[in-house]
């Protein structure tokens, strides 16, 4: 397709599995032409929210994919209101610059997919979601089967113990999930940072270091934390990267 007709598309980055998998998938694509990665950073931490992943580490991720990256500066627990604002100020000059789609790697929470179309269809956008409805387990075999190499760096402490902080997302850890744990995370169960894979230019060098539990108040806006499951808990788990 004459890159002229495609649709310009930014892209709703985490860092994560899902993300880098949309990404892949949207790339794939040839209706869209990705202009840029946006990426909301908890104000308080300077850090990607809820992964915890330092924004040093972000960039090199931006700088691998080759895609200039918009961070989001959001507080701790923000209001709807201010989240809004927040957003629509980062989104509104990149519908003046043409970009007309919003691309999210959400899977199956339909609460907040609805969400996400309503909040673009105020800015004028579009917002798709190229792994929705896909089962779990199917994505991340192909996660793991393309050669993603990944680790979990944000763990829901109601289903895993310290220990897994850091390991890899591979077949083992497919095929020896936790009870009660969805294949993707898709429920908040975990995140993850990706380090390497078939859309990155080069691998981005890290070191694992210390290991913190931290536990959150109940946040006044769940969309905004991804706590619209169930099976949401306030502490986590989580393995800083440097």
């Amino acid at each position: 397709m004459n890159s002229s007709l495609k649709k310009k598309a930014v892209f709703v980055w985490s860092g994560g599995k899902d993300s880098a998998l949309a990404l892949y998938q949207v790339l794939q694509d040839p209706s869209y032409q990705v202009t840029h990665l946006l990426t909301t950073i908890n104000l308080q931490f300077n850090r990607v929210s809820m992964h915890g992943v330092r924004t040093s580490l972000l960039l090199q991720q931006a700088q691998a994919l080759q895609l200039p990256l918009i961070q989001v500066w959001v507080p701790e627990n923000p209001s709807m209101a201010e989240y809004e604002n927040v957003m629509a100020t980062a989104f509104y000059p990149l519908k003046e610059m043409g970009v007309s789609v919003a691309v999210y790697g959400d899977i199956f929470l339909d609460d907040l997919r609805a969400y996400r179309e309503q909040h673009m269809q105020q800015m004028g956008l579009q917002a798709i979601f190229p792994l929705w409805k896909i089962p779990t387990s199917t994505l991340l075999q192909q996660f793991i089967n393309l050669k993603f190499k990944a680790i979990l760096v944000c763990l829901n402490a109601k289903y895993f113990p310290e220990t897994y902080a850091g390991i890899e997302i591979d077949d083992y850890f497919l095929k020896n999930l936790p009870a009660g744990v969805d294949p993707c995370g898709e429920n908040g169960e975990y995140h993850s940072f990706v380090y390497d894979g078939p859309i990155f230019s080069n691998p981005i060098p890290f070191t694992q270091g210390e290991i913190v539990l931290r536990t959150y108040e109940p946040p006044q806006d769940p969309l905004n934390t991804e706590s619209t499951s169930p099976v949401y808990d306030r502490s986590f788990w989580f393995i800083d990267l440097k």
